[in-house]
């Protein structure tokens, strides 16, 4: 069995890291470099670092604070946000990124994901899918979750996968920030349709959950932001606590 990573988000705006409820009500939680600095020296598997308005605010994702963050860490780095080129994913790797993660250019234009994968590997490219479940499916949004588009969740992670897509970045925007647990049955369906690793997001409120997610949900990764930013759960002690619970992690 793969040992079950533990992924802290540093979501970005206006330079700093900030979390919201139902990607709403935002509010600044600290340092990026600081926090992600924090995170390494606690045992985290990677560090992701979303840009949540570079798309909506049409401009590139912060090259500079990537690279502060990215001389400060010991693991792997994954960055998105204004990614819509190879130029950019270039940038990113030349700054310190050791993955990227596209989510709205990838629904606008597809064959990005192609290109990317073609360019630097399949192992470079995580795609993002924030969705949110609607009466009758799990429609795929855009834009920090603001437009929603008519992409299928399941569907557009089976296409993702195809076009050479390394990871899926599952966020359930109805379990944003609500501490309620991740979106489990969904991560299952999505781990036993695809042969790719699957990251949850969305929902994390306890330890418990982590261990939801790796069992019931079958996800390969449990990224979180609010419990690991606010210190209600440290990363050493999640650690510790899966271990107990039979789960293997690094």
């Amino acid at each position: 069995m793969l040992a079950k990573r533990i992924i802290p988000c540093l979501d970005i705006k206006d330079g700093q890291t900030v979390k919201g409820v139902n990607f709403v009500n935002i509010q600044n939680v600290g340092d990026p470099v600081e926090l992600g600095a924090l995170y390494a020296e606690q045992g985290a598997d990677e560090l992701v670092f979303l840009d949540i308005t570079a798309t909506h605010e049409g401009r590139k994702t912060f090259v500079d604070l990537v690279k502060r963050i990215a001389r400060e860490i010991n693991i792997p780095f994954t960055v998105g946000g204004g990614i819509s080129e190879l130029e950019d994913a270039d940038k990113l790797l030349a700054a310190g990124a050791d993955k990227i993660s596209i989510n709205s250019s990838a629904v606008r234009n597809p064959s990005l994901i192609d290109d990317l994968a073609k360019n630097f590997g399949n192992q470079f490219v995580v795609v993002a899918i924030d969705a949110r479940k609607t009466p009758d499916h799990w429609a795929v949004t855009v834009n920090g979750g603001r437009i929603e588009t008519d992409k299928e969740l399941f569907s557009w992670a089976k296409e993702a996968e195809s076009r050479g897509a390394g990871e899926i970045l599952f966020t359930s925007m109805n379990h944003d920030g609500t501490k309620n647990g991740f979106a489990n049955e969904e991560l299952a369906q999505l781990s036993e349709s695809l042969s790719i690793p699957i990251i949850a997001s969305g929902g994390a409120g306890n330890m418990e959950h982590f261990v939801d997610v790796f069992t019931k949900g079958k996800a390969d990764a449990g990224l979180a932001a609010s419990i690991f930013h606010f210190r209600e759960i440290a990363i050493p002690d999640l650690k510790a606590y899966l271990r107990q619970q039979g789960i293997v992690v690094r």
